[in-house]
């Protein structure tokens, strides 16, 4: 059995109609739900893109992110923000060991940065340049009517940068098809087609979209739009208070993200019809997941700063998809992750577990069966902490600072903080859940 996992980052779990969505164009997302097991509850085990990308790769959990080594040369300094340890077997070394054909094809920048690993065990790795702010063009070649186009609230210095690198890297777009996710699901297309060997393959196709900045084609801001904008464009968030929007910049911010949203579901479909052009639906294990969400102004707050630990930026989408079509529509309410992955992926292989992988094989659940049990669930994004059960959500910093807990049978959203008022019920949930799952205290690094 062949086994294709597609990553796209960024992606908000309520803005696909096979979640509820009912205003946002994805029906290939919807589509492939409706084929798949279709997980309710699922979160990173760690934020965001290098902690949650690791744990997919490894299936061992980067929480609580002791040891954690600040990458020289990365400008991220967020907690276990750091390589794939080399003592950690990847999913892709363990397949082609067994046999497999192994293949990678990203536009997620921070995996490729020096020594960070995520290449290892791919007999095949293609990076396609371009994203935010990767080095890839001098950022002083950049078009200045499109720079000057950007909205610089905030810090406008490090904004008008930001913006210069990207518009530099991807100047000269002639079609859409020179667009970066485009180019992502195109060459997972002809990764697909060039897969004859007789062996079995293992394709990782990770689009670093719909991550900001936001500037898919026209056509796709018309979806959403009333009419042309008056203003300067909200490309790209700040992290942190939405403050510096007003109402109609709000509204652009939302738009420019569903219709980025729309322009990789376009896509994706158009690789989910390679698949079906090359009969390979009928013998490959299919994954598709997010790392996170993004803010678009729900609790005043844009982006994904660490401290903003609502549905918004935590909910995830997971669709598993069984050639034989077991599990086929149905939901699960399991919590499940991405250190999910690995052992799923390796368990619906009939391939032993490496006994350091944490994860749970949740293929079980395709067959009607429990899995191992997980009556809560608890992740990490920097220093900060959240879990949840079936009647509660709370995060705080990791020393228990600036805790909030919510009601989620009363208050699904999280936008009333009952803390003051159970203040018991916060603290017991981080003692047992955070502190067991963490296996004693958090660490805390002076950076």
């Amino acid at each position: 059995m062949n086994v294709v996992v597609v990553i796209l980052d960024s992606l908000r779990k309520d803005h696909v109609g096979a979640y509820g969505n009912d205003w946002i164009q994805t029906p290939n997302l919807d589509a492939l739900a409706g084929e798949s097991l279709r997980f309710t509850r699922s979160y990173a085990e760690s934020y965001p893109t290098i902690p949650a990308r690791r744990a997919i790769h490894t299936g061992i959990r980067t929480f609580p992110f002791r040891n954690w080594i600040p990458q020289q040369d990365d400008n991220v300094k967020l907690y276990g923000w750091q390589r794939i340890p080399e003592d950690q077997t990847t999913l892709a070394e363990t397949l082609v060991d067994k046999g497999y054909e192994t293949m990678l094809v990203t536009d997620t920048e921070h995996q490729f940065k020096p020594s960070m690993n995520f290449q290892r065990g791919f007999n095949v790795f293609d990076y396609i340049r371009g994203q935010t702010t990767d080095h890839y063009r001098p950022f002083y070649a950049a078009p200045q009517d499109q720079v000057s186009q950007g909205l610089l609230k905030g810090n406008p210095a490090a904004m008008k940068y930001q913006l210069s690198q990207y518009f530099s890297n991807n100047a000269g777009r002639q079609s859409e098809e020179d667009w970066l996710s485009p180019q992502v699901f195109s060459g997972g297309s002809e990764l697909l087609g060039v897969s004859k060997s007789g062996k079995p393959f293992f394709l990782v196709v990770d689009s670093y979209d719909p991550h900001e900045p936001w500037d898919p084609p026209e056509e796709y801001l018309k979806l959403y739009s009333d009419g042309p904008f008056e203003g300067k464009e909200p490309f790209w968030p700040l992290y942190g208070s939405s403050d510096y929007l007003n109402e109609s910049q709000i509204k652009r911010l939302r738009t420019r993200y569903a219709a980025e949203v729309t322009m990789v579901d376009r896509w994706l479909g158009r690789f989910l019809d390679r698949m079906e052009d090359l009969g390979l639906f009928e013998n490959t294990l299919f994954m598709l997941l997010s790392d996170h969400g993004v803010g678009l102004a729900e609790h005043g707050v844009s982006g994904k700063p660490a401290f903003a630990l609502w549905p918004e930026i935590t909910d995830t989408v997971f669709l598993l998809r069984h050639p034989e079509g077991a599990g086929a529509g149905e939901t699960s309410d399991y919590y499940a992750s991405t250190h999910d992955v690995a052992p799923t992926v390796l368990g619906s292989l009939g391939i032993e577990l490496p006994e350091a992988m944490q994860g749970q094989d949740l293929s079980p659940i395709l067959e009607g069966e429990e899995p191992g049990n997980r009556p809560h669930f608890s992740v990490a994004y920097d220093n900060y902490v959240w879990t949840r059960d079936d009647q509660y959500a709370m995060f705080s910093r990791n020393d228990f600072e600036e805790a909030r807990l919510y009601d989620l049978v009363e208050d699904p959203n999280m936008d009333n903080d009952i803390y003051g008022s159970q203040p018991g019920v916060a603290r017991k949930m981080f003692r047992d859940y955070i502190l067991e799952d963490a296996g004693g205290p958090l660490p805390n690094y002076d950076v």
